[in-house]
C-alpha cells in the first residue's frame, strides 16, 4: 500500500510541476524549486543587506552582500513570497556574484526579466521589489564608508 501512495504523491508532484511550467516557466519552476543562494548568512559575511516589503502582495525580500574591493563575492536572499518571488530572488543572487558595484548599479528589472525567460505580466512586481531592495542596499554600501 506505501508504495502505490508513494507513486500517486509522486504522480501527482509532477503533474502540478507540469502545470507551473505552463502558467510558467522551465527557469522560474526550476529556480523555485531548487532556489540557489537562499538564506541570510551569519553576519561576519554580510557587507551591506536591504530588507524591504513591498508589491500588491506586500511580499518581504531581504538581500545581503558580501562585497570585496567593489566586488560582490557572494549574495543571498530570502523572502516570504511565491515560487515567482523565489525565483526572482534567486536570479538576482545569481546575475550579482563575481560583479562590481557598478555593474549591480546598472542592473534593472529588465535586466532579471530577461534572465528567467519571461515573468508573467502579473508577477512583475517581484522583479520591481528586487531592483528597490538591490539598489538601497548599494545606497547603503556606498555610504558606510
Amino acid at each position: 500500500m506505501p508504495d502505490q501512495f508513494d507513486e500517486f504523491i509522486e504522480n501527482l508532484q509532477k503533474e502540478i510541476i507540469k502545470m507551473e511550467i505552463e502558467d510558467h516557466n522551465e527557469r522560474i519552476v526550476s529556480l523555485c524549486y531548487n532556489p540557489q543562494n537562499w538564506g541570510k548568512p551569519k553576519i561576519e559575511n554580510i557587507i551591506s543587506y536591504e530588507e524591504q516589503r513591498g508589491g500588491p502582495k506586500n511580499y518581504f525580500l531581504g538581500l545581503y552582500l558580501n562585497i570585496e574591493n567593489n566586488f560582490i563575492k557572494k549574495a543571498n536572499f530570502l523572502t516570504d513570497g511565491c515560487g515567482v518571488m523565489i525565483a526572482t530572488g534567486s536570479q538576482l543572487t545569481l546575475l550579482l556574484e563575481g560583479k562590481t558595484i557598478t555593474f549591480a548599479e546598472n542592473l534593472i528589472a529588465k535586466d532579471i526579466d530577461e534572465a528567467l525567460m519571461g515573468v508573467p505580466e502579473n508577477e512583475k512586481h517581484c522583479l520591481d521589489l528586487a531592483i528597490r531592495t538591490l539598489n538601497r542596499a548599494i545606497e547603503k554600501y556606498k555610504t558606510k564608508d
